[in-house]
């Protein structure tokens, strides 16, 4: 199909904009489904391979990792040769992977694999919103992306379930073996029906030192904290802690004197900006590390089967399937201040109800009500924060800002999951033991809530609410682009959650 027919024209309603959505939503739930799944397979993986805590770890941090580090330089690969290309290039990348991950004959195989499927998810998450960006009439983008997301929030909904069933039906592989047939789907209605576009105006060279530097930095630490458990303050994991805060630091440097850095450094001089991202990182820090410990609470202590694990925590997806878009619209009303704060609290009370789960915990009493507080305050941050994240710069540098923002959600995960463990006092072998790992879970749950919290006081304290608009002049000298007043809680901004 010619490119020049993807010049943003598509209707939501027309044959070609409903195989653009078909496309989008297939590629998009692979990633989901995947990261949905393994946290409640981990204990099985664990068993079958002979992996300790510090493999179930990496298995979760190898896919971060790599998609963490190169999510920004995948979005800009995809506006400089064409999106569909690129999405396409992650789909049949993720798909190899998802494959090899399902074939591993042991831990350090299945690692690397996920290391590979991180990169894969690089080419594609970034791709399938854009592919809807660049396709669709600017009337009917807004009800695209709502689609699009609703969509996607069934195949989220879906996926504890579906690992669970997977997990302890057809064997833990299948949860990566799952993927290869939808990108059979996926990757023929891409090419067949979805218009190319691309950026006219990108151009200059690929920041690839930056991705690298990125990705080393969040490598070596990530080491350093997975490791230090068994080999204690040793020179390798000192020295690996020390030298991924120095790449950090010539992280930060390469992408403050590069012409055209893959992570401009200019974007945080804008307050809103900069408090909003750290808001983040203390949510999905939280996120990820309640994530992965409960999974693991359900099954080595409450006794639950992977299928009983997945579906305990289904309620937080449906709750954030049914009310994120209502819980938008209020924050449009009231401001993004509110919900930032009330939201993190909200997370935190659910996740110190889950001291309440312990063996032959009941899952009316224990499990369900910490699941509905807990997916009560995601409703009402998840939305407010996406939208506060893309209204804090000019429209010019709403994708790029969406897409720092989306790093720094997946690199807060990573180091959370590989700190957790550590803080908590988990050894090696934890998760073979209901008695220790409970014992750790339970010093490990006010730590997130902590985290939650701090992020409350920190969006209560400096993010403001706008009055209607940000002012011109702040998009001009922090954005670096001529722009008109933003409209903060556009609805078509709302709906790129």
């Amino acid at each position: 199909m010619a490119e020049t027919e993807s010049a943003g024209g598509l209707r939501v309603g027309s044959a070609t904009g409903r195989w653009v959505l078909l496309t989008t939503v297939l590629g998009s739930s692979m990633a989901m489904l995947d990261s949905t799944v393994v946290n409640v397979a981990l204990p099985r993986i664990g068993k079958d391979l002979g992996a300790d805590l510090a493999g179930l770890q990496w298995t979760v941090n190898a896919y971060m990792l790599t998609l963490a580090g190169l999510i920004l330089l995948g979005g800009a690969l995809g506006d400089r040769y064409g999106r569909r290309k690129v999405f396409v290039v992650g789909v049949v990348w993720f798909a190899a992977a998802s494959l090899l991950c399902g074939l591993a004959p042991n831990a350090t195989v299945l690692i690397a694999a996920r290391a590979l499927q991180g990169i894969g998810g690089a080419l594609l998450t970034p791709g399938s919103l854009a592919l809807i960006q660049a396709s669709f009439h600017p009337d009917d983008r807004a009800r695209a992306v709502g689609l699009w997301s609703g969509l996607g929030g069934i195949g989220a909904a879906v996926g504890p379930f579906l690992g669970g069933w997977l997990v302890d039906g057809p064997g833990w592989r299948w949860a990566f073996l799952i993927n290869v047939p939808l990108a059979a789907l996926c990757v023929p209605v891409a090419l067949g029906h979805v218009p190319e576009s691309k950026d006219p105006q990108a151009h200059g060279r690929f920041d690839v030192l930056g991705a690298v530097l990125a990705a080393v930095a969040l490598a070596l630490v990530t080491y350093a904290l997975i490791e230090a458990p068994a080999r204690g303050a040793s020179a390798v994991v000192v020295g690996c802690g020390v030298l991924g805060v120095a790449v950090a630091g010539a992280f930060l440097y390469v992408e403050r004197t590069r012409a055209e850095p893959m992570m401009p450094l200019t974007l945080f001089a804008s307050r809103q900006f900069t408090a909003i991202n750290v808001v983040t990182l203390c949510v999905y820090a939280a996120f990820s590390g309640f994530f992965f410990l409960a999974a693991l609470q359900l099954q080595v202590v409450a006794g639950y089967s992977a299928l009983q694990a997945g579906t305990a925590m289904l309620p937080t997806t449906v709750l954030m399937l049914f009310l994120s878009a209502r819980s938008g619209e209020l924050a449009q009303r009231t401001g993004p201040r509110v919900p930032l704060t009330v939201g993190p609290l909200l997370c935190a009370a659910g996740m110190l109800l889950m001291l309440r789960v312990g063996e032959d915990a009941s899952y009316l009493a224990d499990v369900l009500p910490a699941m509905v507080v807990m997916g009560t305050g995601m409703v009402t941050l998840v939305a407010p924060l996406t939208a506060t994240v893309l209204a804090s710069v000019a429209d010019g540098r709403a994708g790029l800002a969406s897409g720092i923002n989306n790093a720094a959600a997946r690199a807060a995960g990573l180091v959370a999951v590989a700190a957790l463990p550590l803080l908590a006092g988990m050894g090696p072998d934890a998760y073979r033991s209901a008695q220790e790992f409970g014992a750790t879970f339970r010093r490990a749950m006010p730590m997130c809530a902590g985290v939650l919290v701090l992020g409350a006081l920190i969006a209560f304290t400096t993010v403001r609410n706008p009055k209607g608009a940000a002012p011109e002049s702040e998009c001009r000298t922090h954005c670096g682009v001529d722009a008109p007043p933003l409209e903060p809680d556009r609805q078509e901004r709302g709906g790129s959650s």
